[in-house]
Order: C-alpha cells, then structure tokens, then sequence
C-alpha cells in the first residue's frame, strides 16, 4: 500500500501592510516555527538515506513573498527581536520568581540561533531550499491558485483561467518546472452545472466544472476530501467531526450489495479517480483525503497535538512572546499550565509517529490493502507542523524513519502513485469544500455575502476592459497592476478570517484596499483614449507595495486570447 503524505503551504499577501500582529510578523512567524524546521528535518532525513517523499505545495502568494528580499529583511530583524526577548527574559523571571522557566529561555535560544545558521546557510533562500530537495528527487512540489481565490464562487470562467494561468506560470518561475499537480483552495470544488449560489448573483446558468479549468492549465490531479466522493461526513477545521463518523467501506458494502456482489463500481478513499465530465478531452485525476489518519492527526480533541506533553499554543508570556508552558492535563485553565519539558516533548512525538506508522500498517492489512493500488492520502496545512503543533515536523521525520523499517507501507509522492497506479474509475465529486460543515458557509454566510456582492462587479468591469487595455501598450502598467489588485482582492483568506471572527476588521480592510485600488485602475482602463497619467503614478505606487506575479500579463493575454496552452 502506498501511503502520500500532502502539505499545503499559503500564506495571504503580507509584505509591506504592517508587521505585528497580522503583516510580516505574520509571515516570519510561519517561517520560524514551521518552513525552517520542516527544512530542518528534510535534510536530517536526506544525510541518513531515509526516504520523506512529501508531496508539497506553495501558493504563489506565498512564494513570491518568501522569494523577496524585502522577506530577507524583516525576517532578519523578527529573529533578531526574539533573540533581544530571550536576553531580557531571564532578569524578568527572576522578578516575578519563576526561575523554574529559566532553563526553557536557554532553549529558545539556542533553538533560534540553531534556525538564524541554517537560513543563512541557504542563502536566505527558502524557495531555493526547496527546489533543490525537489530536484534531487526528495519530495514534489506542486503549485495552487495565484491568490487561493475560493474558484467556485468567482463569477468569471476567466478569472478561475487567470488565477490558475498565472499559478502556474509562476510555479515554473520560482521552482523551475510545471507543477503537474494542483492544490485547490479551501479544497473547493464545484461540477458542470448551475450557478447561483445566491438570490441576484450575476451570471446564473450553466458553468464550466473546475476540473475542466485544471485540465485546461494543463494540471494532472488534485486532492478532494472524503464526503465530496459521496462517502463520510466532513472532517471539518481542525478535525472537529460528529460521532458515527460514515466510513467508506460501509459505502462499499453498500455498492457491493446493490450490484449483485460485484466490487467493480465500489467507491473506497484508497484510490485515485477520474474526474471526467461531458466533453473533455483531458482527464483529472482525484486524491481523495483518508478521514481516519488525517483525523488522528488533524483533530484538536481527538488528535495527537492535544497530547499534555507538547507546548501550549495558547499561552504566551508577555513582553517578548516566549512560549514556555506545555499543554497540560486537558481542558486545564492557562493559569494551571505546567513548564514545558523539550525533551519529553520529543520523546511523545516519536511515540505518536510510531503509533501513526502502525495505523498506516493497520490500514495496509485490512480496508485500505484490498486491491492493487491502494493508497493512503493525508492531506494538511503545512503550517499544523511547528506553528499549530511545535512538535509536529519532529513528528513528520520520525514517521518516515518508522515507515523505513517496514515493508508493508511505501512512502510516495502524488505523482509517483498516479505514474504507477493511474485513475481508472471515473467519480462525479459532489459540490464541496474542506471547511466546516463540508460546504461554502465559512466563505458564503451573512456576514461575508456583502464581499462577494462587491467582487463580482468588480470582476465584471475589469474582464470587460482588459481585451482593449491589452491592445495599447501605453497602459499596461495600469492593467497588469489593475489584475494584481484582483487577484489579491479575491483571496479567500479574506472571507474565512470575516467568519471566523478573529480580527475581521483587518480582513475587512485588506479586501476594501484591494477592491478600492483595482476599480480606480480599471475605471482608468476604461475610458477610451483616456489620460493615463494619474493612472500610471497609482499603478506604480501600488506595484512597490504589492510586488509580486511579475509575468501577469502574459497569463492575462493567454486568457484574453482564449488559449488552452497554458501547459
């Protein structure tokens, strides 16, 4: 049985819209906690011959930010203030008598000092880092939407075309080859069909499937969760799941009963699938994500980051931000929290990663080995490693070292399964997503309608000048601004932070920005013969603060000019 391990790794556009707490902070954080260790321990696996096949993907948006050298800079000073932290600490502790703390400062620092070596030994060049471990054959990147726009709620087929046109052209850029596979955001899908997601949306009537518009920017499969297959009940956020959770082998039962006892049409979580609706000539292939692996690890009650042993996320000591306390006994106030102790922490992560290599052996000697093929898929957010869960890339290496002294699991990535085990079933998904409730609720509900209703316009104006701006070079400054503006305007990092209620006036701001600074370029673009000059001074402010997708507008013409070729 094969086993694919996913990671997705996004990030929304942050450099240069403040730092502390939702700007670059954001960003360094991320790279501190969970980009670098997980490098880290790459490397470690690599120098002992092990094999970590991950299957990785970047969005755009991220990489174009971790490509900066404005990142260089502010991640240079984050580091530097939190080692500043660590020297003030100790005299603070003594103060308020927590000497006992004392040993967990030393540890912080010589664990930041350990990562400021190693982003220094790659050359401040996180991307690179990757491609390098991608190129000798350690692991697979695959790309995503430019700015994780949430596709099917955009109102144009062009605009899915153009966030994954420029996707992909970008992943060729930073990474140096086309992604074969693609990580939709939000894990969103939607088939051919109707489109109205809500009373009076633009555009109603039948609608391209979004695998069709993967297939036409030349991309090979993607991940989908358990319950868009027609088996199981969402996951939901963080693995939050109602008791009796529908497994797929009572589906299959069911299929198989229902045929006579033939197998052949049965639905399983363990294979890939062909998503191949009416008329397309290019196949697409579907990882379905397993609902019990990823549960053990997912899941905040259920899952192993509960665990008492590993670091609270949740209290943190101010001044500086140490993080000093371990979980605990569950469900304990922050105040009861007990200090950390590292090095059991570690010895916890091994246990939970010899005891997931055993559930993955399980799952190979019983539901999941029952056919050629098989494979196991446990899709997550890269950032769950190290941010969410400090232990989590100390977890990810001693998996892979568990599974390399086995033979019944064998470690793949995406592509390697498909190359060998290629989607022969075909499988109409069901409309879906991987958030909570399995739908588009955290990003179509009351308090995020009013975002949408301004987008879609939006959208509307700029496909109806683009065609003519293409054709005046004079403005193209303003137009490929005018698309960037777009793109970062349709992020759904904006929508789920609204409906999650945390900080939801920063992600009202951002969204505003972005729409305001599109529809002024566009009005511009508008005007037949228009003066551009005010224009062009705003697109060039703007492309200093939102510098990224240099090449946006050769995806922009492929889009405009109707092309397949995306490939």
């Amino acid at each position: 049985m094969d086993f694919a391990l996913a990671l997705h790794t996004h990030l929304p556009y942050v450099l240069r819209h403040g730092r502390w707490p939702h700007g670059s902070d954001w960003l360094c954080e991320a790279a501190i906690d969970t980009y670098l260790p997980l490098i880290e321990q790459l490397q470690r696996l690599s120098a002992e011959s092990v094999l970590a096949p991950i299957t990785i993907g970047f969005t755009p948006v991220l990489a174009n930010q971790l490509a900066s050298a404005e990142f260089v800079r502010e991640f240079e000073a984050y580091l530097t203030q939190r080692l500043v932290t660590c020297d003030e600490a100790p005299e603070s502790l003594k103060a308020t008598g927590e000497t006992a703390l004392l040993p967990l400062v030393d540890f912080w620092r010589s664990r930041l000092l350990g990562l400021r070596r190693l982003f220094r030994d790659l050359n401040h060049d996180l991307v690179g880092a990757f491609r390098r471990l991608e190129a000798a054959g350690r692991l697979e990147i695959i790309g995503s939407a430019a700015t994780h726009g949430f596709l099917p709620l955009l109102a144009r087929d062009e605009s899915i075309r153009l966030q994954l046109a420029v996707g992909r052209s970008e992943h060729r850029r930073l990474f140096g080859r086309a992604p074969a596979g693609c990580w939709l955001p939000e894990c969103a899908y939607r088939p051919r069909g109707e489109w109205a997601p809500i009373a009076g949306a633009p555009y109603r009537g039948i609608r391209r499937g979004i695998e069709e518009h993967l297939s036409d920017a030349g991309f090979q499969y993607f991940f989908t969760d358990a319950h868009l297959a027609h088996a199981g009940q969402p996951l939901g956020i963080y693995g939050e799941v109602t008791a009796g959770l529908e497994r797929f082998d009572a589906d299959l039962e069911r299929h198989v009963t229902a045929h006579g006892g033939k197998s052949a049409v049965a639905r399983t979580p363990y294979q890939a699938y062909r998503v191949t609706p009416p008329r397309l000539d290019r196949s697409v292939a579907a990882l379905v994500r397993d609902p019990q692996s990823s549960m053990q690890v997912w899941s905040r009650h259920h899952g192993y980051p509960g665990d008492e042993w590993y670091l609270e996320f949740h209290k943190i000591r101010w001044p500086g931000g140490l993080k000093l306390w371990r979980v605990s006994e569950s469900g304990s106030d922050l105040g009861w929290k007990r200090a950390y102790e590292p090095i059991r922490a570690q010895e916890r992560a091994r246990d939970h990663a010899n005891h997931f290599a055993g559930l993955l052996e399980k799952l190979a000697r019983g539901e999941a080995g029952r056919g050629n093929g098989d494979v196991v898929v446990a899709p997550f957010d890269t950032e769950l490693f190290g941010h969410w869960w400090f232990e989590g890339p100390e977890f990810i290496g001693a998996v892979y070292r568990a599974l390399a002294r086995q033979s019944e699991v064998t470690p793949v990535t995406a592509s390697a399964h498909l190359a060998a085990h290629p989607a022969k079933q075909a499988l109409r998904l069901a409309v879906g997503s991987w958030g909570a409730n399995g739908d588009f609720s955290m990003w179509l509900n009351p308090q995020t309608e009013w975002t949408w209703r301004r987008l879609w316009p939006l959208e509307q104006a700029f496909w109806d000048a683009a065609p003519q701006a293409l054709g005046r070079p004079e403005a193209w400054p303003v137009l490929a601004q005018a698309a960037r503006e777009l793109l970062l305007a349709q992020s759904s990092d904006w929508q789920f932070i609204i409906s999650t209620g945390a900080v939801a006036d920063y992600a009202e701001r951002r969204f505003l920005e972005h729409c305001d600074d599109a529809e002024r370029l566009v009005a511009a673009l508008a005007v037949p013969g228009g003066n551009l000059e005010e224009a062009l001074r705003r697109a060039d402010e703007l492309a200093r603060r939102d510098d990224l997708f240099p090449d946006v507008l050769s995806s922009l013409a492929l889009v405009v000019n109707g092309s397949r070729a995306f490939a």
